[in-house]
């Protein structure tokens, strides 16, 4: 695949970002050696290897869910500012 100067072009306008001229010729440069890069990989003979999932063999120690009590609803709204019977009372955000 080749990098053409519109293809650069076209990546500054989608970015939204301003480049000179020497910094989208370096750019492209640059693109152009990472389209080699990946196609030489294309080379490489993968049958018989497995994807690989993770880059350790690490694993995640988590603890195990467990069913715990809550409290009341009277108990979570004892140090609310503004409340009713049932709810934390807000102030309004959206103005019409």
């Amino acid at each position: 695949m080749e990098i053409t100067n519109e293809m650069i072009d076209h990546l500054v306008h989608l970015s939204r970002l301003h480049f000179s001229d020497e910094e989208k010729i370096a750019m492209k440069e640059d693109m152009q050696k990472m389209i080699a890069f990946v196609e030489k990989l294309k080379e490489v003979d993968v049958t018989n290897v497995e994807p690989l999932m993770h880059m350790s063999d690490a694993v995640n120690v988590l603890r195990e869910d467990e069913i715990k009590g809550s409290i009341s609803r009277e108990d979570a709204l004892l140090n609310a500012p503004l409340k009713d019977e049932q709810f934390f009372k807000v102030p309004k955000v959206i103005r019409k």
